[in-house]
C-alpha cells in the first residue's frame, strides 16, 4: 500500500469530495437545490410521494436517502429499477416525486424508466456526477454529486460519489422537514422503538391516570389528603376545584404545615395549606423536557393539564428513571 492509498488518505479524499459538495450548494447548486426541495413540498402537499431509485452502489445509498425521507415525515418508497420494468413501476402514481441516483447517469435500467415517467407527469430530480448525461438533461432538477476523485485506488469503485449522494441525500431531506415545519412530536411519532423511542417519550406515554393520580377538592380537610397521598404513593396531590386545577400539596408542604402549626394544622383544608401555582405540562411534550423542568425547578412531579386546566395525569421522576432520555 502506497502512501497515497493509506487508510488516513482514503478518508480525506471522502472528505474533500464532502467539502467540494458543500461547497456547490453554497454557490452555483443552491437554486437547484432549492428548487428539488421545493418539488418535494408540492408533492406532499398534493398527497403524493417521494420515490426514490438507483441501481448497484447508488441504489443502497438510494435505500437509505428514502429511509431519511420517511423518517422525517415524507414518504419514500425505494424502488428498484429492474424490478420496475417488470412491474414495479406501479408504485408511482400520478403526481409523485422520482429521485434518481446514478453517478454516470448513463445506467440502462433508470434510463428505461425515463419515458413512463414523462408520459405520467412524474417530477423527476437526479443525484448524478456527470452534468451532460442523458439523466441529468432529462430531469426537471439535476443535482451534482462530482468528486475530485474516488476513493478507491484504481478510481473505479464507488466510494466518495456515494458519499456524497449520501450526504446529499441527507441535506434534502433536513431541509425537507424544516421547511415542513417538522417537529420532535412528530419525528416521536414515527420512532416508537429501541432508544430513540425512549429518548422521543412523550409525557402522555408515561404518566399516570384515571384512578391513579391522586386527587382531593378544596375542602378536603388535611386528614383525607394525607390518607390519599399515602394511598397514591407518589408524595403529593391535586387539588381540584370545579373540575380544574386548584393546586397542590406535596410531601413538603405536609411536613412545613406540621413543623409551623403542629397538630392543629390538621383542622386545615386543602385549599388553606396548597400552593396555588404548581408546576405543570402537556401531554404532548416530550418526556425529556419534563425531567429537565423537574431537575431545574428542584422537584420529583409535575401535574399534566389540557387547555382548559383539566388534570390529565401525574408524570413522576420515578417514572423517568430507567427511561434513556439524556
Amino acid at each position: 500500500m502506497t502512501d497515497l492509498h493509506t487508510p488516513s488518505q482514503l478518508v480525506r479524499i471522502e472528505a474533500q469530495a464532502l467539502l467540494a459538495l458543500a461547497e456547490r450548494l453554497d454557490g452555483p447548486m443552491a437554486a437547484d437545490f432549492d428548487r428539488a426541495v421545493t418539488r418535494i413540498l408540492e408533492c406532499g402537499q398534493a398527497r403524493g410521494r417521494v420515490v426514490v431509485t438507483g441501481m448497484g452502489k447508488s441504489g443502497i445509498v438510494a435505500q437509505k436517502v428514502a429511509a431519511t425521507l420517511s423518517s422525517t415525515g415524507s414518504p419514500a418508497p425505494f424502488m428498484h429499477p429492474a424490478e420496475a420494468v417488470h412491474g414495479d413501476l406501479g408504485m408511482i402514481a400520478e403526481g409523485d416525486v422520482v429521485i434518481a441516483l446514478s453517478a454516470s447517469g448513463e445506467t440502462e435500467e433508470i434510463l428505461r424508466l425515463l419515458a413512463t415517467l414523462q408520459r405520467m407527469g412524474n417530477s423527476l430530480i437526479s443525484f448524478v456526477c456527470e452534468a451532460k448525461s442523458t439523466l441529468a438533461a432529462s430531469s426537471d432538477v439535476a443535482l451534482d454529486c462530482s468528486v475530485p476523485a474516488e476513493a478507491c485506488g484504481l478510481g473505479l469503485a464507488p466510494t466518495a460519489s456515494t458519499t456524497a449522494m449520501l450526504a446529499l441525500g441527507d441535506a434534502l431531506a433536513i431541509a425537507v422537514s424544516l421547511r415542513k415545519g417538522f417537529r420532535p412530536e412528530d419525528f416521536a411519532a414515527l420512532h416508537p422503538g429501541g432508544k430513540l423511542g425512549k429518548r422521543l417519550a412523550t409525557v402522555r406515554q408515561l404518566m399516570h391516570t384515571g384512578d391513579a393520580i391522586p386527587r382531593v377538592a378544596t375542602a378536603t380537610s388535611m386528614t383525607d389528603v394525607i390518607y390519599e397521598m399515602s394511598r397514591k404513593k407518589l408524595g403529593m396531590t391535586t387539588v381540584d376545584h370545579n373540575g380544574s386545577l386548584a393546586g397542590i400539596i406535596s410531601d413538603g408542604d405536609l411536613r412545613r404545615l406540621l413543623e409551623r402549626d403542629g397538630p392543629e394544622g390538621l383542622r386545615k383544608t386543602a385549599g388553606e395549606v396548597m400552593n396555588p401555582a404548581p408546576k405543570t405540562i402537556s401531554a404532548a411534550e416530550l418526556a425529556a423536557r419534563a425531567l429537565h423542568t423537574m431537575e431545574e425547578k428542584k422537584i420529583t412531579s409535575l401535574i399534566v393539564v389540557d387547555a382548559e386546566n383539566r388534570i390529565e395525569g401525574i408524570i413522576h421522576l420515578h417514572d423517568l428513571w430507567g427511561t434513556e432520555l439524556i
